[in-house]
């Protein structure tokens, strides 16, 4: 790779040296500045002096940023050191992403996953599956979910550290969040920019609905973003939910359907999952049997059919699965206490309205919300419309703005609060606010009864959740 090739590549120009720090090779090796060695690029959104100095002192290759400030250029300059500015970071991650499948993993088989709900379990579970088959996957999905972003170079380091470790891969699963952006500017076209570099022989696209506002502020534009997918899937299968209106109205060169309703899709849910007629799980080896995560198998499976794995392979491997964290996963048996990462309105009512079929007529349910913080009003005003349309009145509702637990960048604002409080109000639903999480988990487990169920639902505000409760209970 030359350093002019490179800034070609991602319409960008080069400040400092116009050659890699030292005339040095680079070591193949995209990365995060605090992790980075010498011969590594590195890629950040932002970047100042300091941050020059640093990279300067590391002898990594170059550094690619879309925001130099704070004496930045001109630190560059005055080290002779390589700084490449793009107009669209997005560009270098697509980059490096492809750059690294290319020369660390030319061989594999590559799935993308995408679409506003269902992609970690998704690309969890086609990972597993192909894990329990005998091949050597990796997949940007773990258990905590941590990884799971392509908004910097991480999953490329991920990728060649993977393979320098443990040889050659049979599959990449990547999971590519369906909107993308930094700072409330939308990174346009992310989605099919990662899938296009990918060249995925199949793609899975799990449904069309509404998060991230402020990125995207009506569901036209999450459409506009998911729908150039298809087209950067290209030739290979697309995996897709019939049932979701938006996602039925994608042009795909090659769809393979699912459906929970359609029994003529190619792959549907009756009691049982069922390929070409024919059943091939029966629901009492599904490791779990609710709605929206029969949705998430039926994507997995689809997906897996199409790679051609055996179909007693992916029988087994999903019933020896088991959930990734905070996805309706039970913390404790009396009360049942569920967790779940549902975080956007339609997550929130599927979630909410299978808990609700747990329910004996002896059992109260007691929901308990973490308000999104610092995600903006609009979202938070969707989500708590989203708790009014499935919350019964026999239901007990408990919100936490969680100050306890979270940090500036997910902290609930005034406005945030106010709009939960204000949409409850109009629509005469009682509620309990707590400022702090551990003493809403402490009052909501003092009212329960041990046959009741407390479900716990919400994003940053509810994940240490699992943590406070082993002081509590």
């Amino acid at each position: 790779m030359k350093i002019d090739e490179l800034a070609n590549s991602i319409n960008a120009k080069i400040v400092g040296s116009d050659n890699f720090y030292l005339n040095q090779d680079f070591t193949g090796r995209f990365t995060l500045l605090n992790d980075a060695g010498k011969g590594d690029i590195v890629i950040r959104h932002w970047i100042n002096g300091k941050g020059i100095e640093i990279a300067s002192a590391k002898d990594i290759a170059c550094l690619i940023t879309q925001n130099p400030k704070d004496g930045a250029v001109e630190k560059a300059e005055e080290l002779n050191f390589p700084l490449i500015i793009t107009e669209k970071i997005e560009l270098a991650n697509a980059y490096a992403l492809k750059w690294t499948v290319d020369n660390y993993s030319p061989n594999s088989t590559n799935i993308v996953i995408t679409g506003t709900n269902g992609k970690s379990t998704t690309s969890h579970l086609i990972y597993h599956i192909l894990g329990s088959a005998g091949y050597n996957a990796f997949t940007n999905t773990d258990s905590e979910s941590e990884f799971n972003t392509l908004i910097d170079p991480m999953v490329s380091k991920l990728i060649s550290d993977e393979v320098n470790a443990n040889g050659e891969l049979d599959y990449l699963v990547i999971e590519v969040s369906e909107v993308q952006g930094w700072l409330g500017n939308l990174m346009k076209n992310h989605a099919s920019l990662m899938s296009e570099a990918l060249n995925p022989k199949v793609g899975v696209i799990t449904n069309i609905a509404m998060d991230h506002i402020g990125l995207v502020n009506s569901i036209d534009e999450v459409f506009d973003e998911i729908s150039a997918v298809p087209k950067a899937i290209g030739d290979g299968i697309t995996v897709m939910n019939h049932d979701d209106e938006l996602v039925r109205k994608l042009d795909s060169e090659n769809p393979f359907y699912w459906s929970m309703k359609d029994k003529s899709c190619d792959l549907y849910f009756d009691d049982g999952i069922f390929y070409n007629g024919d059943l091939i799980i029966e629901k009492e080896d599904l490791p779990f049997t609710s709605g929206h995560f029969i949705q998430n198998i039926l994507s997995a499976v689809g997906a897996c059919i199409n790679l051609g794995i055996d179909l007693n392979q992916i029988k087994d491997a999903v019933n020896s699965y088991r959930a990734l964290n905070r996805r309706f996963a039970k913390l404790n048996d009396k009360p049942l206490i569920i967790d779940d990462f549902a975080h956007n309105p339609d997550g929130i009512r599927n979630t909410i309205n299978e808990t609700i079929k747990l329910l004996d007529d002896n059992q109260k349910l007691h929901v308990v919300c973490a308000i999104r913080g610092s995600r903006g009003v609009e979202i938070n005003q969707l989500n708590v419309e989203a708790l009014v349309d499935v919350l019964r009145d026999d239901i007990n509702l408990f919100l936490s703005s969680s100050n306890d637990v979270v940090n500036d960048l997910n902290y609930v604002t005034c406005e945030e609060r106010e709009v939960f409080f204000n949409v409850l109000d109009e629509n005469n639903r009682n509620y309990t606010h707590f400022d702090n999480l551990i003493d809403c988990l402490t009052h909501v487990c003092d009212l329960a009864g041990e046959n009741d169920i407390i479900l716990l639902i919400g994003a940053q505000g509810m994940d240490p959740a699992e943590s406070l409760l082993k002081t509590i209970l």
